[in-house]
Formats: C-alpha cells, structure tokens, sequence
C-alpha cells in the first residue's frame, strides 16, 4: 500500500463521492471511510465495488481489500483513538503508521428544514469537530481537509437589500458578523480550530467554504435533486419554498472536489476558501432550466410559511481564480442537466 487515507462521514454526499474519486485516482492507496448511515447511504447502493469480507463492523471491498468502510459515529472511532492510537492497526489488522490524508466530512447536516427545525441538533457538530481537532493534531497525518461553509459567512451581507459576492476576508475573527444559525456557527469554530491546528501544532489543514453543492446522486432532502424529480413528473402548479426570489450560488460536485483537491495541494495554514461559481441563482430559474427541460412551463406556487434562510448567497471567487488558478468547468446549465437526466432515470 502506497498511502492511507480517511474520510469521516465518507457516505454522506461530498464524502461517497470524495471516496471514490481517491479511490480511482491511484491504485495503490487506501481509503478508510466510515459513517454511522444515520443520513449517508449504505457503500453497497453506490460504490460499485464487491464486498469481499466482514471484521465486527468493517466491511472491505475490492479484491485488493483498499476500500474498507467502518459503520459507527465517527465520535466512537475517535474515542477509540484517544485510548489507543493504534486503534485501526490492532482492531482491523489494517498496516499503516500514520494517516496520509484525512477529509472530514462527518457532520449533522441537512436542507433549510433540518438548520431551521432542530438547531440544537446541529450544534452537536462542535462536539465532533471538536474531538476531530484534539485528535489530528496528536496524529499529525500528512494533511487534514475542513469542509466550512458558505453558512459561515455574516448573514447581513446576504439580505434582499444588501446581497454582495461574498468574499473569503468577510470572515475577520477580530471583527465578527452573525454567521446562519447553529451550522454556520459550528462551521465558524471549526475554521478558527483549523487555525489553532496549523499555528500552534504544525498540522497541515486547508478549509474550503463550498456554496450550494449539488449533483447527481444528492438526495432528495436537497432541493435541486427535489426540483428536478418534481419537473420530470411534470407538477403543475409548481411549488417553491417562499418566493422562490431567493438566490444561491450553485456549484456541481466535480467541481467542487477537483478544487478541494487543488487547494490541498497549496494551502497548508488552515485558511479557507470559497467554492461556487461566482454567480448568484434564483429557485425560480433553477425551476424554470427543469421545466425546459421537461417541456413544460407551471403555474408557480409560492409556499410562504416555509424556511427560506438568507435571500441571497453567492461567492466571490477571484482570490481562488488568482492564488489557485481554477475556476468551474461545469455550467449551471450542464450540471442541472446531469441531475434532470437522473431524476428521468430514477421515475422509470
């Protein structure tokens, strides 16, 4: 074996697709992935690979066995770790000294319904990360990937009067906005752990802020999944969240992982980065791409006792584009028409 990776929350959206990009990109690492499943979705429905064998709750893949998924909290594993750091070594005869790199997708995540309609449940994410963060700069593995968000960002930046392309110094921790709810604060915290990390423990952490992901396999608790199944069957009138004015920065997984992967390669010093397009969407444009698509054009149904969040989300991306040299490859567009064909695919 080349290297050995880990992915928390390997199952969840960005993590299952993280997995099977490293996965594919060199034929010699392997991936350790685990994921309670209480939102990611069993390896067996989307990795495409043969289960050769169970250990207790491991399960490995590939005749070369370098995918082995770990079905538990990832809290679990990193208590496990704190009381024996050779913890993967001596429970699952897995042979490696010291993790390469470890992306940290494990989180309490959800739409607008989940921020919104349980908070405190999504505070617990500051535990996770918390332990995460205790444990990395023990382990000191080669580099640690963050995923932030764009929730970080002060919400009074993103009101209907006062919508501006968020650029990644509207984070100042000597001067502080009001980041969305109890995700972006958690999300908050986590970047300033990531710079503790860095500065005062030598690890190797680089943060990216991802806008509005989406993509093909993104279930239907999302709402372009969730807008694209609704157009394919044609609903007319067509429902949407509040006004339907609201705006996001929309941004396809593949472009998303391809920076994240860019950007590890370049920053070390735990900041953060933004992930978007660089353009601000509508739902009412996003419903209206689908319904093209579909052939159609709905009465519009504003449903105005829904969650909406901020009114306007979108990113500047010019510090990427300068310091990293990369911009988006997919267009809203294109992307929306992966995810139109596949929720097509799934009706039949």
């Amino acid at each position: 074996m080349s290297k050995t990776h880990l992915v928390s929350g390997g199952c969840g959206f960005v993590g299952r697709n993280m997995v099977k990009r490293l996965y594919q990109a060199n034929q010699n690492d392997r991936v350790i992935f685990i994921d309670d499943l209480s939102v990611g979705t069993d390896p067996n429905t989307w990795l495409g690979i043969e289960e050769v064998r169970k250990d207790q709750n491991a399960t490995f893949y590939g005749e070369d066995e370098r995918l082995v998924f770990i079905k538990d909290d990832f809290r679990n594993t990193l208590h496990e770790l704190s009381r024996n750091e050779n913890y993967f070594q001596d429970e699952f005869k897995l042979n490696f000294e010291k993790f390469a790199d470890v992306f940290h997708f494990a989180a309490i995540v959800g739409g607008r319904a989940k921020i919104d309609g349980d908070p405190m449940m999504v505070a617990l994410d500051l535990s996770i990360d918390a332990e995460f963060f205790y444990w990395i700069c023990r382990h000191k593995p080669e580099r640690v990937l963050y995923p932030s968000s764009s929730a970080a960002y002060p919400v009074d930046l993103q009101t209907d009067t006062n919508a501006i392309a968020l650029s990644e110094s509207d984070i100042d921790f000597a001067k502080m906005g009001q980041p969305d709810m109890t995700y972006g604060w958690s999300k908050l915290t986590g970047e300033y752990l990531a710079h503790i990390a860095a500065k005062y423990y030598g690890v190797s952490v680089t943060c990216i802020r991802p806008f509005s992901g989406y993509g093909e396999d993104q279930d239907l608790t999302y709402p372009i999944p969730a807008i694209a199944a609704r157009a394919a069957n044609k609903e007319n009138p067509f429902e949407v969240w509040g006004s339907g004015k609201q705006g996001r920065d929309f941004v396809h997984i593949d472009d998303v992982l391809d920076c994240t992967l860019l950007a590890m390669d370049k920053i070390s010093d735990g900041t953060a980065i933004n992930i978007g397009q660089g353009r601000l969407t509508t739902f009412l444009e996003i419903i209206d791409i689908f319904t093209d698509f579909a052939g159609y054009k709905p009465t519009i149904k504003p449903l105005l006792d829904k969650p909406v969040g901020v009114h306007s989300r979108y990113c500047n991306m010019d510090w990427v584009k300068e310091n990293l040299g990369w911009e988006p490859k997919i267009s809203i567009r294109e992307g929306m028409r992966r995810v139109y064909e596949k929720a097509v695919e799934n009706k039949q």
